[in-house]
């Protein structure tokens, strides 16, 4: 993962499959398009030199939104895109995947 800085923004850049995987789980569990998006505090201390204790560590705080457990579980029985008509965001989706919530509802099957 390639990490940016450029004054006060901060880019994450995955360099692999799995590293795409696991921001976009971040990305999900960080941003709530309607309601409140949460925020990385840092906790403890970092000491790039001392190797055990060379891990960043952060909290994830904020107001607790829209997780998947409190929608539907509905699943897509074909490759299609789906999209939120709140904040027009689309997602790609394969055939069996669920449909994700974005803006406190389900997001919507556009094809």
């Amino acid at each position: 993962m390639k990490i940016d800085i450029q004054k006060e923004y901060v880019e994450f850049i995955p360099e692999h499959d799995d590293e795409v995987l696991k921001l976009e789980a971040l990305w999900r569990l960080m941003v709530d398009c309607a309601r409140f998006n949460k925020k990385l505090v840092p906790i403890g201390e970092y000491f790039p030199k001392d190797e055990a204790k060379r891990v960043a560590r952060f909290a994830i705080e904020g107001e607790k939104g829209g997780n998947g457990d409190m929608y539907p579980e509905v699943y897509v029985d074909r490759d299609c895109r789906a999209y939120c008509q709140t904040c027009n965001k689309y997602v790609e989706l394969q055939k069996g995947e669920r449909v994700p919530p974005c803006c406190g509802k389900l997001m919507e099957i556009l094809d």
